[in-house]
């Protein structure tokens, strides 16, 4: 057995089944080691940042890692926008690299580089696999590193990949779970029960539908205000579940939510801050005078135990089952908002990288059937496209909806090819406004205090020269696709989606941002 042999078989006995890769020279051994284990299955995608953010996107809906395989330090680095956002999402993820053989290496060829350096940047585990007879237990040690919820990357050079006298490895033992820190514990409890103005800011698995019921019922007994981090990782929503709002982007917004508080209690997620920092504006979001409560341990878990020591016998509550009506005539975000919100079908995964498109969609949904939200947890964009190719590869049984912004389409637009090839049920409205609109909004909160936009900055936000024709895109890989500019059309075309196997586009084409 050598070497890639024995990788394989180990990431497989330790429950590692589907690897997104794009694999150069470095990883053929690992390639044709495919043929020999038929219970790994390959996912070929035609960038990096594809195979990175649909690993992100199968883990946050399997919970378990995939694998990525990439080729040396420039493989890595193209996928490392996806790989940071699973870092932020506390993303199980195995990240295989190869590397050049280690005589090859002092040769500095055209593609050495320092993996080890780049991979640091996103991964909370780095091994370089030294030896063939190492590789086993190296790769066993990166899935269980993985399993604690960050990026694990392997490097594989090429001689130890071929090379003999590599020996599969047994799955390492899970640890046991993290214990609630009781101490701050008690001290939530107190902060929340003390009668002064708290907010409970969750995140993690605490925005599945059990820690939501726990959050949920620990608000109505306390009177705190709940909100849920801006961008979760998976978020249940839907009827039937317990609702949460999330915290605002926009940092007066979302001061406003926390406006008032004197106590903060934070489960499963960091203490609030803004995206950026603006002139003569303080980036920290916890109001003046307020005590912030951290509480460690598996969220889910915490938020019970929060719940049995706050809120026995009382029940939480649920949101109701609603939809918009259908609307009619020209597409506005508003309207296509409510579009979304009278058709997502039951048990969606719904993949939200709309942006500013996107801004009637929670309310719209809120009533939906009961289905999950995963959004852009590091704010790298390219993650649409790719996550909802790892969500369909997890779950086959249940539609995935990826609402996607056009800017941010373009960064990975050939995870369409993947959808195409795989046969994936994976239905993309891009909301094609022709600006990169979030940057505008930026421009703006920047420019009223430091000098406004002119022709040349206003540019560089504008996609419509030439217009992008995102229809001919998804055909030209394979996929249906339809430009629609009602909310008649959209509806229309969102049925026949959901009628017909396999993956379509719906260009929706909403009004110039000015």
């Amino acid at each position: 057995m050598n070497g890639a042999d024995s990788l394989l078989r180990t990431l497989v006995d330790s429950g590692v089944e589907v690897c997104f890769a794009n694999p150069g020279t470095s990883e053929m051994h690992f390639v044709a080691a495919l043929d020999g284990e038929p219970r790994m299955r390959p996912v070929l995608t035609l960038f990096e940042g594809v195979a990175t953010g649909a690993a992100d996107g199968y883990a946050r809906m399997a919970g378990r890692p995939a694998a990525t395989l990439l080729h040396l330090g420039p493989g890595l680095g193209n996928g490392l926008a996806n790989l940071h956002n699973a870092r932020r999402a506390g993303t199980p993820l195995v990240c295989v690299v190869g590397d050049h053989a280690t005589d090859h290496a002092p040769l500095d060829a055209p593609l050495q580089s320092d993996i080890a350096a780049v991979a640091g940047s996103v991964s909370g585990w780095v091994r370089h696999s030294a030896s063939p007879a190492a590789v086993g237990a190296d790769a066993a040690d990166a899935v269980a590193a993985a399993r604690r919820g960050q990026v694990a990357t392997l490097v594989l050079p090429a001689d130890v990949s071929w090379g003999a006298g590599g020996r599969a490895a047994a799955p390492v033992a899970a640890p046991a779970p993290d214990r609630v820190d009781p101490d701050a514990l008690t001290a939530a409890a107190r902060a929340l029960r003390g009668g002064e103005p708290a907010v409970l800011l969750i995140g993690g698995d605490a925005t599945r539908a059990d820690g939501l019921a726990a959050a949920n019922r620990v608000a109505a007994a306390t009177g705190a205000r709940l909100l849920a981090e801006t961008f979760p990782t998976r978020l249940e929503r839907g009827a039937g579940v317990a609702p949460v709002a999330r915290l605002a982007y926009l940092g007066d917004a979302a001061r406003h939510q926390l406006g008032g508080a004197r106590h903060l209690v934070l489960v499963g997620t960091r203490s609030p801050v803004t995206f950026f920092g603006y002139p003569g504006r303080d980036g920290d979001l916890v109001p003046d005078g307020c005590a912030v409560h951290p509480v460690g341990g598996p969220p889910a878990r915490a938020l019970a135990e929060l719940a049995d020591l706050l809120a026995p016998g009382t029940s939480a509550g649920v949101a109701a089952q609603r939809r918009p009506d259908l609307p009619t005539g020209e597409l506005t975000v508003a309207t296509a908002a409510a579009v979304v919100g009278a058709l997502l079908p039951e048990g969606a995964i719904v993949v939200d990288e709309a942006i500013t498109s996107g801004l009637g969609l929670p309310d719209a949904t809120a009533g939906a059937p009961r289905h999950d939200w995963l959004t852009l947890t590091g704010g790298a964009i390219g993650y649409g496209l790719p996550a909802a190719t790892g969500a369909a590869v997890a779950c086959p049984d249940r539609p995935v909806w990826c609402l996607q912004a056009d800017g941010s389409a373009m960064y990975t637009i050939s995870a369409l090819w993947t959808h195409a090839r795989e046969g994936l049920d994976v239905t993309t409205v891009i909301y094609h406004n022709s600006a990169y609109a979030i940057l505008r909004m930026e421009l703006a909160a920047v420019g009223a205090r430091g000098g406004a936009g002119g022709t040349a900055s206003a540019g560089l936000f504008d996609l419509g020269r030439p217009e992008l024709d995102f229809t001919a895109l998804a055909r030209g890989m394979g996929v249906p696709a339809v430009r629609v500019r009602t909310a008649e059309e959209l509806a229309a075309a969102l049925r026949r989606a959901d009628a017909e196997p396999g993956p379509h586009l719906v260009e929706a084409m909403l009004p110039a941002v000015a």
